[in-house]
């Protein structure tokens, strides 16, 4: 039987890399914590505002690199600090707001009952409205992953995530930057770890879409890393 309470959440942990995000960082923090998670890691890679004095204001871990690396290696520092802690299941959760805090059951539920190892979260299990750019590029992406790596996945390239203490000390992060959320689909599948896609809804905000990989440019750059990682290796 699942329960979601503070003997489980204890064992949770959530882990946010973020860049510049000084305006949107408090607000997900505390809705995090209004939800009684309460071991929140907060990544600031390198910003160049307030973003980790913010995140210290709500009382979380927040760890900072020196200069800006890229959101696979912020992940990489929270995963691993994470384990360091003595973390059973890792989420990684985005600090833009696009993530939905009642996603979390649904997608934390099929780690800890044993049903897999990992979760990933998909915007294509149910109806959703997005940018069509952010559609295009996301479909291509499917079609990459499945191709180089021979996964068939509905949503290749979600930022949402659950990880069990297992799945996470077996998967390695070495792409620093934005492919490596194409690295982790690689890793599931080579080390045959148990994953299951589940729906979750991403909101599409004016502020989401000036971020990262929510531009247009930014999913064409996300696109051209992943296929010049798997030529390369």
């Amino acid at each position: 039987m699942f329960l979601m309470g503070m003997i489980r959440k204890k064992n949770i942990y959530i882990v946010i890399a973020s860049y510049n995000e000084g305006e949107s960082i408090r607000k997900v923090l505390r809705n995090l914590k209004k939800s009684g998670y309460i071991h929140i890691v907060v990544v600031d890679d390198g910003s160049r505002d307030n973003t980790s004095s913010e995140a210290a204001k709500e009382g979380v871990y927040v760890l900072r690199h020196v200069i800006n690396r890229g959101q696979g290696a912020s992940l990489k520092t929270g995963i691993d600090f994470a384990l360091k802690q003595g973390a059973q299941y890792i989420v990684t959760f985005d600090a833009d707001g696009q993530h939905r805090i009642e996603d979390l059951p649904a997608m934390i539920r099929p780690v800890v009952n044993g049903e897999c190892e990992a979760t990933l979260g998909s915007r294509f299990l149910r109806k959703v409205e997005m940018p069509w750019f952010r559609r295009l590029t996301l479909k291509i992406a499917i079609i990459v992953v499945w191709f180089f790596y021979g996964v068939k996945m509905t949503d290749a390239h979600n930022g949402f995530r659950v990880l069990s203490r297992k799945a996470a000390q077996q998967i390695e992060i070495t792409s620093d930057r934005m492919e490596h959320a194409s690295q982790i689909v690689e890793e599931i599948h080579k080390k045959k770890i148990r994953y299951k896609e589940i729906p979750v809804i991403i909101r599409y905000t004016d502020y989401s879409l000036e971020h990262g990989e929510g531009s247009f440019w930014g999913g064409i750059k996300v696109l051209w890393a992943m296929i010049v990682r798997r030529i390369l290796h």
